[in-house]
């Protein structure tokens, strides 16, 4: 089984996560999907973040492709750190290819997650577009720092199965959804909620 790793607040999950997890599914060739709804970002205001319950609830809600599967197992393993999340898996499901996924821009920051190069070795990584971060994303610190590891978008079916450090940066549509723009329109909004589930990707 390809797996592919999507972590995040999800504050609210939206159709933005959506394309990039098809994205995901497409290019990379996975098998699922598993959404890792994180208790909370360490590099994240908390002041706006809804519990974590209702974080899993309303994704599962938006998630309705059978590939995709939702879970906060994190909180349930002591978590609060990308790297421990992936320890735990890699430990404990040694016959499962992990892929971690991530938009374009976390990868601004990504140097600042704790123990970055670690994450890097342990899986390989792709990076999807996001508006704004094309040009940008691939000069972050972290891309640099790992430059002679990525991966041609042309061979990005094979990530997978490629022993890590491997990356790659995968172009295409692109939402310009976010969940702080949801939030910060009508926080808390079912309404915002629904139309982040119809809006196409651009």
């Amino acid at each position: 089984m390809r797996i592919g790793l999507y972590g995040g607040s999800f504050n609210p999950a939206h159709a933005g996560h959506l394309h990039v997890s098809r994205t995901a599914l497409r290019r990379l060739r996975l098998d699922r999907v598993w959404w890792l709804v994180t208790p909370g970002n360490p590099l994240k205001d908390r002041g706006a973040l809804a519990p974590l319950q209702a974080r899993v609830a309303q994704a599962r809600t938006l998630a309705s492709d059978p590939r995709i599967a939702v879970t906060g197992f994190e909180a349930m393993i002591g978590s609060r750190y990308t790297i421990d999340t992936l320890r735990w898996l890699v430990r404990r499901r040694p016959g499962l290819r992990f892929v971690w996924i991530m938009g374009a821009d976390s990868l601004g920051s990504f140097h600042r997650w704790r123990s970055f190069e670690e994450i890097m070795e342990l899986v390989p990584v792709a990076v999807i577009d996001r508006p704004g971060h094309t040009l940008t994303a691939p000069a972050a610190r972290a891309a640099q720092a790992f430059a002679a590891d990525r991966v041609p978008e042309a061979e990005a079916s094979s990530l997978a199965s490629r022993h890590p450090p491997a990356w790659t940066f995968l172009h295409g549509p692109r939402s310009e959804l976010s969940s702080t723009a949801l939030r910060n329109r009508v926080p808390n909004s079912a309404a915002d909620t629904a139309e982040s589930a119809r809006a196409p990707p651009r």
